[in-house]
C-alpha cells in the first residue's frame, strides 16, 4: 500500500470488489453457479482480477442476496433479478423527486418571504 492508498479507503469502500467468487458464494450460502447466473442475467457485473477472476464488492454481494432471498420463495432467478433491478430504478426514481420536491420547496419558500 502506498501512503496515496491507505488500506481504510479500500475497507470503508463498499464498491471494493474484495471478495472471490468462492467466497462471495460462502457468505451468501448459495453456490458460484447462482452468481454467474445473476451475471448472466445482468443483475450484478464482477470486476475481473488480474488473473481473470471475478471479484465482488460488498454492494454486490447485497444486490445478490435480494435475490437470492427471491429465488429462495420460488421466484425464477431471471424474474428475481429483473425485480430487484426495478426495485433500484423505483428507489433512485423516488429519491430524485425527493431532491427536486425539496428544492421546489425552497425556492417557493424564499420567493414568498421575499415579497
Amino acid at each position: 500500500m502506498t501512503a496515496d492508498n491507505p488500506l481504510s479507503d479500500f475497507l470503508d469502500d463498499d464498491d471494493y470488489p474484495a471478495y472471490t467468487m468462492g467466497r462471495a458464494a460462502e457468505m451468501l450460502g448459495t453456490t458460484p453457479g447462482f452468481l454467474r447466473a445473476i451475471g448472466e442475467a445482468r443483475l450484478i457485473t464482477p470486476l475481473r482480477s488480474e488473473g481473470g477472476h471475478r471479484r465482488y464488492s460488498r454492494y454486490q454481494l447485497r444486490i445478490a442476496a435480494r435475490a437470492r432471498e427471491l429465488v429462495d420463495r420460488g421466484t425464477p432467478i431471471e424474474a428475481a433479478c429483473r425485480i430487484v433491478i426495478l426495485e433500484d430504478q423505483l428507489e433512485e426514481a423516488q429519491r430524485i423527486n425527493a431532491e427536486y420536491r425539496r428544492a421546489a420547496d425552497e425556492a417557493a419558500g424564499s420567493s414568498s418571504g421575499s415579497s
